[in-house]
Formats: structure tokens, sequence, C-alpha cells
């Protein structure tokens, strides 16, 4: 902690004079920090900030409800805050536009894990918790159709939901979450999975058929649209949100979803909060297996970054730094430490002492963007959850079978690479 404040470095004209009473380098006055959590969940931070640095008169936290949307218009404006978790619509060159750097990343990567929101060696945003990738699941559900061991293959796993439809026909064994589109992006977070390649994104980068060959793409995408087709999921997926489907897998309503395990904690408590048990949740690896060994992919939830015109940088650094650093906010939401020496939470120690947990490698400096400029560049847009919502669209309708949306999806790959320069 003490290094990183020391890394804050002496304020500007600016920052002293939001500082108040204080010196330049002293965290004073109030910042803002945007977030979509609860501003409650924040309460007790905040006032232990407050109790350290007693010159700080406020951290207001202001919840966006539909973040993505609304940050993406605040910012262009310089009215987005303080402290606030960096869209994935912001691409890496365009980090020193809206963030101020936070150090280099050679220094930062001693201390912490998954810094992907850098760009020519210097680091704009730290997690503020990170979670493994697998699916969410009602323990009591699974083994009433007799099931007790995690599935080791993709078609294991069909079977197993199947098994769930068979024994108990008032569950839905899989819920896409497809109105939550952000929730369709879910399925991005298993690339690296199936192959237990931490360079996924630099191999699928400099690939023209990524939904090919056994490829994690294809695996992944090829095991949504098989759920879909088999009619293993809720009748209708247009209608349902995340808020009810929480609740519903609480109450065993809903066997399966995919989510990262964040929401073991956050889906638990609010699961607890409606009379349901949640200890009948938990969570499982996506299927497949490395030599008898589940892995996991490992990732920030969000990654805080600092508004490049921010009045009060040093304040917010602190606070960027107090959270990450000291106030516990990882493990008490559930979530893996930023830290690479950071504490697993214990909602996630039976899942952790069977799976292999590994990060992925960021793309090499000078090539941050590429993977970004060429899913955008494609149209397909990976992170985005839209297109997987067209896979769901096509494996209901049948208006394409599986081979044909992944050669249309191949195809716009290499059209994107050749316009990227990939």
């Amino acid at each position: 902690m003490s290094v990183l404040l020391a890394a804050c470095g002496g304020g500007d004209d600016s920052t002293s004079g939001a500082a108040g009473s204080a010196g330049p380098d002293e965290p004073s006055g109030s910042i803002t920090h945007l977030t979509h959590v609860d501003p409650a969940t924040f309460e007790p931070y905040v006032a232990a900030f407050k109790e350290k640095y007693p010159e700080v008169t406020d951290v207001k936290i202001e919840r966006l409800t539909n973040y993505a949307t609304e940050v993406k218009t605040r910012m262009s404006t310089d009215d987005y805050g303080d402290v606030l978790g960096i869209p994935a619509s912001v691409t890496p060159d365009q980090l020193p536009d809206f963030f101020a750097p936070l150090g280099e990343r050679d220094e930062l990567t001693q201390t912490y894990q998954w810094l992907n929101k850098s760009y020519e060696g210097k680091v704009y945003g730290i997690p503020d918790l990170g979670n493994a990738q697998g699916f969410l699941y009602n323990k009591v559900v699974w083994e009433q159709a007799g099931i007790t061991d995690y599935p080791t293959t993709p078609d294991e796993f069909l079977d197993d939901l199947q098994a769930i439809k068979d024994s108990q026909p008032d569950v839905v064994p899989f819920v896409t979450n497809y109105k939550d589109g952000w929730l369709m992006a879910q399925w991005e977070n298993y690339r690296g999975i199936p192959s237990h390649d931490p360079d996924v994104v630099y191999d699928t980068a400099n690939s023209d058929a990524p939904w090919s060959g056994g490829g994690d793409y294809e695996v992944i995408d090829g095991l949504l649209y098989d759920i879909v087709a088999r009619e293993l999921i809720e009748p209708d997926p247009t209608t349902a949100t995340y808020d009810e489907t929480k609740i519903k897998i609480g109450s065993g309503e809903i066997a399966t979803m995919a989510v990262g395990s964040w929401a073991v904690h956050r889906a638990g408590r609010d699961i607890e909060k409606a009379g349901l048990n949640p200890d009948d949740i938990g969570y499982m690896p996506f299927p497949v297996q490395h030599d008898g060994t589940f892995y996991a992919v490992t990732g920030p939830d969000i990654t805080l970054g600092i508004n490049v015109h921010s009045e009060n940088e040093v304040t917010a650094r602190a606070w960027l730094d107090f959270l990450v650093d000291e106030s516990g906010y990882s493990q008490d939401q559930g979530g893996l430490s930023p830290r690479i020496d950071g504490p697993v939470p214990d909602v996630l120690a039976d899942f952790t002492s069977q799976v292999e947990l590994f990060a992925l490698n960021p793309l090499p400096p000078g090539e941050e963007s590429l993977f970004s400029d060429i899913s955008t560049a494609s149209g397909i847009v990976t992170n985005d959850g839209k297109y997987r919502q067209q896979i769901v669209d096509d494996a209901r309708s049948g208006n394409r079978d599986k081979q044909e949306i992944f050669d249309d999806l191949n195809a716009a790959w290499a059209d994107g690479r050749a316009q990227a320069g990939g």
C-alpha cells in the first residue's frame, strides 16, 4: 500500500485546489465513484477510508442502473466521476484518452493479477476483485437427478442436463439469461479452458478460423448451440431477467446458468433474502478436463480506473488502492483477490480444491488492440453478447445449423483480420 501511495506522485494545481487544507499529496476533499453495485455495499469501506484519511469529506457512491450504456454517455463529457469501472467498450488505445496512468505494467504485475487494461507498458486500471469461470448450479436439483460428479466433457454435460429434464420436468435444466445480453457475454470468459491455453487471445488473433478444428470458440459456442437445440433451456429466453433467474436457481426451478463465480456470493445473498437456502447453490467447472484435471480461467470482475479529468486524483488513487489492498472488499464479495498474494474466499473453497486456476496472457506490447480491432472489424464483437444471442436464435429456429454458423463466423473473422492487419 505504501509503495502504491508513493507512486501517486505530487498533485498538479487542480488536484491541490480540490484537496482543501491538506497538502497536495494527502487525500482530502470529496470524490465520486461510479458503479453498478448497490451503494450500500460500499458504506463500511467508505467509513474506514474516511477514518484513515480524516481530511476526506466524502466518497460519493453513484450507482448507474444500466452501467455500460450510461457510463459511455457520461464519458462523452469530462464528468464521469473520479473512480469508475472501465467499460468494455474502451479499447486499449483509447485508455490514455479517458484514464490516468497508474504505473508501469512491469512493476505492477509483481503485485497484481489481470492487468488487462494496459497500453504501451502503462497500466490504466486495477481490478476490484477477480472471478473464476464456470457454471452456477443448484446442488439439490443435480443430486436429485442422480448426478454427484462434475461432468468432464460437453457431451456428458448435455446428458446431465437431459437427465435433469427427464427426472424433474418442472425444472429448467439451463437458463440462457438471453434477455440480459451482458450475461450472454459470459460465454466469452470460457475461452482458454477447452485448450488450457493461456495464449488463446493471441492465438485467436492470429487465426482465420477460430470456430474450427476443435478450438476454444468451436467448443464453447458449440456447447451453447447444443444446449438450446436440445431444448434444455427456458421456454421463452426473451422474457426472464437475471433478477428473476437468480432467485429461481435458489428455489430449484432452474438447475444451471452461465455466470462468473461472483454470483455464488451475490446471488446467494439475494437467495437468502428471499427466504431460500444459499447453501443449495454451488459452482462447477466448464466441462473439459486435461489429463484428468479441471481448469478454470480467472479474470477481473470490474477494473477500476481514474478519470483523467479528475480534479482530485490523489484522493481517487488513495481510494482505489484502499479498496484493492486494505479493505477486504474482494473477499467480502466472494471474489478472488486481485493481489497475487491475496486470499481465496470461503464460498469458492470447495471449487478451488477441485479445479486448477490460471489466467490468460495479455497480447504483447504494441499489439494490445489487435484482438479488439479484429473483433470490431469482423462485426462479431466477441465481448458484446449479441452474436451469442444470434446463436440462440438460430438454434431455436433452425435457420442455420451449427456448421453454417461456424462457417459464417470464420468468414467474418478472417475478413476482420484482413481489415485490422492481423
